[in-house]
């Protein structure tokens, strides 16, 4: 796991992007795992600078969503789908039917989820994963504890999650209870993740997820398994870890011929 600790929100946003810019350079057909919620903002920012100003093009890519609400109409303003659409995809040359969300409305949940599992798989992988973290650890929607050997599937928010993406809607009644996200184990099998979190609010899940122990009770913590995982961070969430120190010394030495 490599921890980077950054001033801010928006250089988190640029290094990130030069991640995602050069496996497209190198790979134009590359499968873009899509998070949702404040996190990635920076970072679809940036992109779509990068598609309008430098050319940065993502027409043969391929992105599949994180998770998604159950029980939220089509179209709603607050669909992942939509949110994904309203804040990346719209903005860049992506083919709109190469962008895939798991089916929060499908009568038969269980065979959905396991149809995007298959969706995932017949792409080749992703192979790059953008993460948020949650307050209490959770990536995707993957609550505390849930199985870290985990595949898609439907589950039940916590009250916090809930509380926390309830600026997004009118009130916390709007919130569904339920999503489909993808398990700690389909996270897993991205061939590079890269997750971003800032502010004093993520300090506590910041220090879960990179020096705690692998527990279910943190979901986030699975990644220290993960052999390429980049971890973007700012100060304020870097307030809790107590190897800040190393992690600043290695970003600051680090040869630069090694990407992320």
């Amino acid at each position: 796991m490599e921890v980077v600790i950054l001033s801010g929100k928006e250089e988190a946003g640029v290094v990130a992007a030069d991640a995602i810019e050069a496996l497209f350079r190198a790979k134009p057909q590359a499968v873009l795992g899509l998070a949702t919620g404040s996190s990635p903002l920076p970072i679809y920012n940036e992109l779509a600078r990068r598609h309008d100003e430098e050319g940065l093009s993502f027409s043969q890519a391929q992105g599949f969503a994180l998770d998604e609400y159950v029980g939220l109409p089509a179209g709603h303003p607050e669909s992942y789908r939509e949110v994904l659409r309203r804040e990346f995809t719209e903005k860049v040359d992506i083919d709109p039917a190469r962008v895939h969300a798991p089916n929060g409305a499908a009568e038969d949940v269980v065979a959905a989820c396991a149809a995007y599992e298959a969706a995932i798989k017949a792409a080749g992988g992703v192979d790059l994963q953008i993460l948020g973290i949650g307050t209490d650890g959770h990536i995707g929607f993957n609550e505390p504890i849930s199985s870290l050997a985990s595949r898609t599937r439907i589950k039940t928010l916590t009250e916090q999650t809930r509380q926390d993406n309830a600026r997004f809607f009118d009130s916390i009644d709007e919130v569904p209870h339920h999503v489909v996200t993808q398990g700690l184990g389909t996270i897993m099998e991205a061939r590079h993740v890269v997750l971003l979190a800032t502010g004093a609010q993520k300090a506590a899940a910041v220090q879960a997820l990179i020096e705690g122990p692998v527990a279910a009770v943190c979901p986030a913590s699975v990644l220290q398994l993960h052999p390429h995982v980049t971890v973007l961070i700012d100060e304020a969430s870097a307030a809790e870890l107590k190897l800040a120190d190393y992690y600043r010394h290695t970003w600051a030495n680090k040869p630069h011929w090694q990407g992320l």
